[in-house]
């Protein structure tokens, strides 16, 4: 099991902390547009700071490829930071060396400080022992905060880890704890709702899924590709023919573990993709050649519903529908405020992640109303094919601060 920050001794004063978080945040004009991200580290740096630490924030910005790039540099994150903080906030144009060590060491007991773009270094991605070893000499004590990137095997993600005594943090022990109740120990039944355009991007998620959970409910393009391959004429939706034998080998590999597979038997269609194309509801069965399916039709949402309502855990990923399109967002919102509504009456354990799936569940009015939503796109995605996550595993160490 892996450490957090309260296993930290109470005193830190004199102690450099090296705290890995995710500022990769959306910019315009010089400016931070979405402090989300920035938010989500605040009870991990303000908790050390507060501690007496000296606490040096690790982060990569954008893709510089080892080079250094003024649009590119973590400078320009620090006022954001300090704002959301609400404490003064330092800057070190390097994160490894000895130059960057003399420096912290230098800095105030309780002092907040950004080291620059890990990746200005070319061997940042490539977990280079010889950086590993340059950038563990700026600090004492190593904390991960970034889930988002746990997914990789980089310096500043998994590499000091190894090295230095190492923690998680707060972020990152409540993304750690909300999964292993979703999956890595959860209470049956478990369902699990996957959505996207692509089964060809879900393959190892579906495979991994029917394994797991007691009900697989799966929406978006994707469904379509299992439809087709159960003989149903699809019309012009999108879909990938050319893997029929693939659904199919999903669909026997869920019967013989026991999970159920819900496929919807009404959709929404319609021949234009655009917001507030004429539509209407039809089966499966009727879908005409000249129209696409562009959403679950209410009979299927209003079953799916009673399916979640006879389940204990929830994990979702990706909507079930054209959700960015009026009236093609229907399903997506009432399946999820469904599931909130459950949440909310404490009968379901609810965690959805990935960019589309907290955009369409902010869109239904539901994004706090999950018992946990990740942030984390490729890592929540990995989590949920059952891979072993670097960032992850390096914290399951027994090395004391």
């Amino acid at each position: 099991m892996f450490r957090g920050i309260d296993d930290l001794p109470a005193n830190l004063s004199g102690r450099r902390v090296l705290v890995r978080v995710d500022l990769n945040v959306p910019m315009a004009d010089g400016r931070v547009t979405d402090v989300t991200r920035l938010e989500a580290a605040v009870p991990t740096i303000a908790s050390l700071a507060d501690r007496g630490a000296k606490v040096l924030v690790l982060a990569h910005f954008g893709r510089p490829n080892g080079q250094r790039r003024a649009d590119m540099s973590l400078a320009q994150v620090v006022p954001a930071l300090a704002d959301v903080l609400g404490r003064p906030v330092g800057f070190i144009d390097d994160c490894a060396g000895d130059a960057v060590a003399a420096q912290s060491v230098a800095l105030a007991d309780g002092s907040v400080t950004v080291l620059e773009n890990t990746r200005f270094h070319a061997g940042e991605e490539r977990n280079d022992p010889a950086l590993i070893a340059e950038m563990a000499k700026v600090g004492d004590i190593y904390v991960n905060d970034a889930f988002s990137a746990a997914h990789r095997a980089h310096v500043s993600t998994e590499g000091l880890a190894h090295v230095l005594p190492a923690y998680a943090g707060r972020s990152m022990e409540a993304e750690l704890k909300a999964l292993q109740a979703a999956l890595g120990a959860p209470v049956h039944p478990v369902a699990a709702v996957v959505g996207g355009a692509k089964v060809s991007s879900k393959l190892d998620v579906l495979a991994n899924l029917v394994r797991r959970v007691d009900h697989l409910i799966i929406g978006g393009g994707m469904a379509n590709t299992f439809l087709a391959a159960r003989g149903v004429n699809v019309g012009k939706s999108l879909c990938e023919h050319d893997l029929a034998s693939t659904a199919l080998d999903i669909l026997a590999r869920a019967e013989a573990s026991g999970c159920t597979v819900h496929l919807p038997y009404d959709v929404v269609v319609a021949t234009e993709f655009k917001a507030n194309a004429a539509n209407r509801v039809v089966n499966i069965h009727e879908i005409p050649a000249d129209a696409m399916v562009l959403d679950i039709g209410p009979d299927a949402v209003e079953a799916l519903g009673d399916v979640l309502k006879t389940c204990a855990t929830l994990v979702w990923n990706g909507p079930l529908g054209a959700f960015e399109l009026t009236p093609f967002d229907r399903a997506t919102v009432a399946l999820a405020q469904t599931a909130a509504a459950l949440t909310e009456g404490g009968t379901l354990i609810s965690v959805a992640g990935g960019g589309d799936t907290v955009a369409a569940l902010n869109h239904a009015g539901v994004g706090d109303k999950f018992s946990f939503i990740s942030t984390a796109g490729g890592a929540f995605l990995e989590w949920m094919e059952g891979k072993a996550l670097p960032g992850v595993e390096a914290l399951q160490q027994e090395t004391a601060a």
